[in-house]
């Protein structure tokens, strides 16, 4: 569920997972492969605007049309299977093809290339926010570009959630989700709780009467301590660390399902709650550097971790972030043919995809709050919504116009 602009794109991901299983691939291992990898990655890596979405089309359009490294069904094998594991679809969908046509040095070496120059721009930028965001300038920048982010995560639920909020159940669990996550649940207790809570009650509407009956009749067990809310749990705030950096930047990409978009309710409940790293201005500011960037919209960790510790800081996170989903697709590209039609994952996915939705829509209206500050904010925000969700304007664009806004209501104050 990856998620910049998830429209028709995650629509069609729902009907992946039904597929009959594919055929496999062409073989790899030609003597041009590698070098093939490389160009192909580096190339969406530089040009890879719009979001997890325009990347897997954009992908598709250089390996399934172009080159016929594989077919279009094994291609959609590889989308559904991308969902069952944490981390950035789009870049776990690179990193496929790379090991599907190259071996391990083509999943390291198409994953790197991808990822590279989005991290290389937002490190620059997060450099120049660094030495100019509190300016006029910069301030006018941001001033315009926030309220059009607000609406890209929004025309982002608007997507997923047609596709993923099928019947009571599901939309239960994400609105839940939503409510606790602003009570001060952890995130990773309402993701995995989602996903226990679809399974248990799938489950029970399988089960004879006299199942039912046996399993009512055992004891229960007491919940456990982790379900108190985080912010009661929550130490004071501690100095920066490099290890700390890392490692939570670490735990992040391997836990985080859903999107680059979810990816705010775990920056925020670590970077600004727990750690007191970052205030939330500064977090919207990092999402919106995200935006205007090509690739991942995970680099987001890069500009988080120049601002927390300069450019060892910036490094530490991108590698602590992105290192989880090579080892992820490692793992699971020789078992993709066996994933899809178990009906245990497929319901643990629909009860994280859903608490996934849920995440979103809180930290919306939490950062909404900063974004949208005036009339102007507002209008700007329902705008780009309209052109997202209407029109499928894509979302680069919106941001560049909302920067010249900003810009331009500087200089006429």
């Amino acid at each position: 569920m990856e998620l910049n602009g998830p429209t028709a794109e995650d629509d069609a991901t729902g009907a992946m997972a039904r597929r009959p299983l594919a055929p496999m691939p062409v073989p790899a291992s030609q003597p041009d492969s590698l070098a093939e990898v490389a160009r192909v990655a580096l190339k969406l890596g530089l040009t890879a605007f719009g979001g997890p979405a325009a990347h897997i089309a954009m992908l598709r359009e250089e390996t399934v049309v172009r080159r016929k490294w594989l077919t279009d069904a094994y291609f959609l094998d590889l989308v559904g299977a991308t969902n069952l594991i944490p981390g950035p679809n789009s870049t776990e969908m690179v990193i496929h093809v790379g090991y599907l046509r190259a071996g391990w040095r083509g999943l390291l070496l198409a994953g790197t290339l991808f990822i590279l120059p989005a991290a290389t721009i937002v490190l620059a930028l997060a450099w120049a926010y660094a030495q100019f965001g509190s300016t006029p300038a910069g301030e006018a920048l941001l001033y315009g570009i926030k309220p059009v982010v607000i609406a890209v995560v929004a025309q982002a639920l608007w997507g997923l959630g047609r596709t993923a909020l099928r019947g009571p159940l599901l939309f239960g669990v994400g609105a839940s989700a939503a409510a606790l996550y602003l009570l001060g649940f952890n995130e990773l207790i309402i993701l995995f709780g989602g996903a226990l809570l679809v399974l248990i009650v799938r489950t029970v509407r399988r089960l004879s009467p006299g199942q039912l009956r046996a399993a009512i009749a055992a004891p229960f067990a007491a919940l456990p301590l982790t379900m108190i809310p985080a912010s009661l749990l929550q130490s004071a705030l501690v100095p920066v660390s490099l290890g700390t950096l890392f490692l939570t930047f670490l735990k992040i990409g391997a836990v985080l399902y859903g999107s680059g978009y979810v990816l705010l309710a775990f920056l925020r409940n670590d970077f600004v709650e727990r750690l007191g790293w970052l205030s939330d201005q500064q977090l919207l500011d990092a999402i919106a550097v995200g935006q205007m960037t090509p690739g991942p919209v995970f680099t987001t960790a890069t500009f988080v971790g120049f601002l927390v510790a300069g450019v060892p800081g910036a490094i530490l996170a991108t590698v602590g972030i992105f290192l989880p989903a090579f080892v992820f697709v490692a793992l699971l590209h020789p078992l993709v043919p066996r994933l899809r039609g178990n009906p245990w994952t497929a319901a643990m996915l629909d009860g994280v995809n859903v608490a996934a939705l849920g995440l979103m829509a809180a930290v919306t209206w939490v950062l909404g709050r900063d974004a949208i500050v005036d009339p102007l904010t507002a209008a700007i925000a329902i705008a780009a919504a309209l052109l997202l969700i209407r029109f499928r304007v894509n979302s680069t664009w919106l941001v560049l116009a909302g920067a010249i806004v900003g810009l331009a209501v500087n200089q006429l104050r």
